[in-house]
């Protein structure tokens, strides 16, 4: 199963005109903010089409959708995008207009609310039929992006939005699916963690996440071709490297170090590429129920599969949203034993098969959340002999 897509939006470059400098004097010279989207995988899902029609940005954070002062990208026409094309940091540029010098509070993202404009294709559909997301009314005044930058007068200012699609598309039951989008603004700059699966692997929904405690900060699938991969606009820091592929150990690089906002740290090369140990037993399914008590009309909860190192960090290694209306998951999850290194910046890196992590192999700790709700766990779960249907949670506030 694919899994975690983070679809970034970059907003680079874009020019508003319009805007004029208050006071006297002569009115500064405009600044530059342009447009462009990423992506990386998503939760089950072969396409997730949105249907772009705008940006618009103001000076005021209250400002309602009707007053005036709104600068605009109107794309003309609109532009459906398939989300998942644009893998391993790609940009997909939307376009630029010039924006007056000031302080912006307010920056909302218009997507096209009408039937159709915004779809997805099921990972699991041979006919991979394309189903239309409900989409809220309230996209036509746009998503209200917390986010505030400052266009000097001449300069370019560069912002990427970063979509979550596996947050963002939620089930309803009876086959309906709808699009709550989950979007946060990240740097523009391209650095990360870099590196190559076996080509051998491709098909079986290889997921690469980069990690710190457990949760994810980035995810994408290797080029469907070479196997690379790139974990792109990652803040400074260590990472935990996790790999997964069906019906295989999961694999860890421990505390990956990206140095700055410009450094790439590289993993594994094309002629050494990371392998993962094929697990002698199919993955095996953790199902349930995750319920919502009072229940919620614009929240929906997550579960979590997570195991710990006795020597190294603790990581997820699945999650999924569940149905906002039964509250039905599933996580298919190995059995095997899952392996880990240490990084080195001498290749290839050499992984070790871990019997001792918490809660055991083929054993997991599920998490269930939602935003405004207390997080239950539940500290082991056992698949190493069986499936678990019946591991259910009600989450309250």
């Amino acid at each position: 199963m694919k899994l975690l897509q983070n679809l970034k939006l970059a907003l680079g470059g874009l020019l508003v005109a319009g805007l004029a400098a208050c006071g006297g004097g002569s009115t500064p010279a405009p600044g530059t903010l342009s447009v462009a989207m990423t992506d990386a995988p998503s939760c089950g899902y072969d396409e997730v089409n949105v249907t772009v029609n705008e940006v618009r940005v103001h000076q005021s954070a209250s400002a309602g959708e009707k007053d005036e002062g709104w600068a605009k990208i109107i794309l003309n026409p609109a532009r459906k995008i398939n989300l998942l094309d644009l893998t391993n940091g790609a940009l997909e540029q939307l376009g630029e207009t010039p924006l007056a010098a000031g302080h912006y509070t307010q920056l909302r993202l218009v997507l096209d609310a009408n039937a159709g404009a915004n779809s997805v294709v099921l990972t699991d559909d041979t006919t991979k039929t394309e189903i239309s997301l409900e989409t809220p009314s309230a996209m036509q005044s746009g998503l209200k992006l917390i986010n505030q930058f400052d266009v000097a007068s001449g300069q370019r200012v560069d912002l990427v939005l970063d979509f979550d699609a596996c947050k963002s598309i939620v089930k309803r039951g009876n086959g309906v699916y709808a699009l709550k989008p989950v979007i946060k603004v990240v740097p523009t700059v391209l650095n990360g963690i870099n590196g190559f699966i076996n080509t051998s692997l491709l098909a079986d929904h290889v997921l690469v996440t980069a990690q710190q405690n457990g949760t994810i900060f980035g995810s994408t699938a290797p080029n469907a071709t070479t196997g690379e991969f790139y974990l792109a606009r990652l803040a400074p820091g260590n990472y935990d490297v996790v790999i997964t592929a069906d019906n295989s150990a999961t694999a860890v690089i421990a505390a990956v170090p990206v140095a700055s906002t410009t450094s790439t740290v590289v993993v594994s090369s094309s002629v050494e590429p990371i392998n993962l140990q094929a697990a002698a037993t199919a993955n095996r399914i953790i199902s349930g129920t995750a319920i919502l008590n009072p229940l919620s009309t614009t929240e929906a909860a997550y579960v979590t599969a997570k195991q710990s190192f006795a020597t190294g960090p603790t990581v997820s290694i699945k999650y999924q949203g569940a149905d906002v209306t039964t509250g039905a998951y599933s996580l298919s999850l190995p059995t095997v034993a899952p392996q880990l290194v240490s990084y080195s910046a001498t290749l290839p890196l050499v992984f070790v098969t871990k019997t001792d992590t918490t809660p055991g192999t083929g054993k997991y700790k599920l998490e269930a959340s939602a935003n405004g709700y207390t997080t239950a766990s539940m500290p082991s779960v056992d698949i190493s002999t069986a499936n678990q249907t019946a591991v259910n949670f009600t989450l309250i506030p």
